[in-house]
């Protein structure tokens, strides 16, 4: 329930799901108290106006991209790689597909092949409600070994639903098999978050942040000339797409907070 819940209820504080509320209130209240309409017309207006503009949601995406900056990857005992990063092989798809965050895959791939860490843990299950399918544990291990890299050095941990039993069922694994220090793969913008979480199950985690969404140039760009600065200021659906993905992570951070998580 507490997982149903946790993905529920945080669409309502989101940039789309609160806008839509907003003009349901509108809807229920034109005849009655028009005031009361407009008000809520603005609001909603003014919300997606706000947050799908490039300037507010590249600066947000970056508060967090920014925590934990790129440096020298260390050699560790083991790869952890956080699901996320896949799309079931489900028709019309011959094979499984890397999402948006499919970075995480290659990434870890690459660090293998730069002997940075001798095996690579894989973690990720699939909601049942959220489309089903194959644990992305296993899709990500299909990708990794249609690329190369043998299957023996791969480590399936597929009963994770969420940040906070990634890090639980990994520690597990990583008991068993005495391991005390791993390099942490996940897109920037979920790694402070993620790096608290491992941190607090005790686990000695080095930071491998790879899918910037946000980089220098893009921060250059947004003010490059004027004509370039008011388009920025224009709504985009990717920018509300990034600025939601960003407000997720903070509102992620507060529950888990909530829960003693971090």
């Amino acid at each position: 329930m507490f997982l149903y819940l946790s993905k529920l209820l945080p669409l309502f504080f989101y940039p789309l799901g609160l806008a839509c509320v907003s003009l349901l209130v509108a809807l229920v209240t034109l005849w009655k108290r028009p005031r009361t309409a407009a008000i809520a017309i603005a609001f909603a207006l003014a919300l997606l106006l706000f947050c799908s503009n490039a300037w507010i949601a590249k600066s947000l995406v970056r508060s967090l991209e920014r925590q934990i900056p790129p440096a020298q990857i260390p050699v560790a005992e083991a790869i952890v790689v956080l699901g996320g990063a896949t799309k079931s092989a489900f028709p019309p798809r011959p094979t499984v597909d890397l999402s948006e965050a499919g970075d995480r895959v290659i990434y870890a791939a690459q660090l293998y092949r730069q002997k940075k860490a001798p095996i690579i843990i894989l973690s990720g299950g699939r909601i049942d409600w959220r489309g089903g399918g194959s644990p992305e544990s296993a899709d990500m291990a299909t990708i990794l070994t249609s690329i190369g890299i043998p299957s023996e050095a791969i480590v399936q941990e597929s009963e994770s639903l969420n940040t906070y039993q990634n890090a639980v069922n990994v520690r597990k694994i990583l008991s068993l098999r005495g391991i005390r220090q791993v390099l942490l793969v996940t897109s920037a913008m979920h790694m402070p978050r993620s790096l608290q979480i491992f941190q607090r199950q005790g686990i000695y985690a080095i930071p491998a942040p790879t899918d910037f969404l946000v980089s220098e140039r893009d921060l250059q760009e947004l003010g490059s000339t004027p004509k370039a600065a008011i388009l920025n200021l224009l709504p985009d659906t990717d920018n509300l797409h990034q600025f939601t993905s960003a407000l997720k992570e903070y509102i992620g951070s507060f529950i888990y907070r909530l829960r003693g998580w971090l």
